[in-house]
């Protein structure tokens, strides 16, 4: 059996500096005895929150700020950021704050900001409960309009309706730093239908597009393709979707015990993996074959 590595998967930038600037203040709070926490998930992937958890981080629910008992503990942003006003709230019960969102993802953050109180309507090419698109949402509170779409029809009511109230809308259109080209694309042409002069702003994460063409390679030299990642990730979970349209056979795993039985009779298997796998679960993965 051959074991075929992705050129191109793992950690991304934003994630591994998540967790290194996570790991490095857990250090500090265990010196200090302090509490340390993040609001949300730090990043989508059970083994790396699990490591975290023995450092002592205390990964709270969104909006879980009865949770925290030490006023002047630490809270860490997750990589997917947080909303200005949950910042704002941590802030005022005298959290220090340790910002890890992904550079990308501030990026982003800060147009919405700017469109919105430029008296932009604006689309989020996303799904509404996903924490990036929640935490930039908050960013668009000036905005006269604001929707998250995460398909072409979603993006087409959408549109419809806000041009029954104001045909001559400014409009933008942000994506989540995941969401695949041909999504986005898609969604942009469908609110044009509406609004021609839509502007859309290019927020697509050049990690998650380079892991999509090295999976499109993969799969042309591999009978079959394990992608490696969290089942709560949305770039690991798209993935998946272009592993399963190529019609090889194809699994997201997450634990290696996970691994289908009937992948360890193929002559020649695929590893892919999502921005916020371990470089550990790829390594156990392909022992597992080998």
């Amino acid at each position: 059996m051959a074991i075929i590595r992705a050129r191109v998967l793992g950690f991304c930038m934003g994630v591994r500096r998540a967790v290194e600037l996570a790991t490095v203040q857990a250090q500090k709070a265990a010196q200090e005895g302090s509490a340390l926490y993040t609001l949300g998930k730090l990043i989508h992937n059970p083994q790396v929150l699990a490591d975290l958890e023995k450092l002592g981080i205390t990964a709270l629910n969104q909006n879980s700020y009865g949770q925290i008992k030490d006023k002047n503990c630490c809270v860490i942003i997750r990589a997917h950021g947080i909303s200005p006003q949950a910042e704002e709230k941590l802030r005022g019960i005298g959290c220090k704050i340790i910002d890890a969102t992904c550079p990308n993802v501030k990026k982003n953050q800060l147009k919405t900001q700017e469109l919105s109180r430029a008296g932009y309507s604006l689309f989020l090419a996303g799904e509404s409960a996903h924490a990036e698109i929640e935490g930039i949402t908050g960013y668009a509170n000036c905005a006269p309009f604001c929707k998250a779409v995460i398909n072409t029809r979603q993006a087409g009511e959408a549109a419809a309706a806000l041009h029954e109230t104001n045909s001559n809308a400014k409009t933008a259109l942000i994506g989540q730093t995941t969401i695949s080209e041909d999504e986005y694309g898609g969604i942009g042409n469908e609110i044009k239908k509406y609004f021609p002069n839509l502007e859309i702003v290019n927020t697509i994460c050049a990690a998650t597009a380079e892991r999509r063409q090295a999976l499109r390679e993969l799969l042309n030299n591999a009978d079959a393709v394990i992608i490696a990642g969290g089942k709560e990730s949305a770039n690991t979970r798209r993935l998946l979707l272009i592993a399963q349209e190529s019609g090889k056979p194809c699994a997201i795993v997450e634990q290696v015990e996970e691994i289908p039985e009937n992948f360890f009779s193929y002559k020649t298997v695929g590893i892919s993996a999502g921005a916020s796998t371990p470089d550990s679960l790829i390594d156990e993965i392909e022992t597992a074959f080998k």
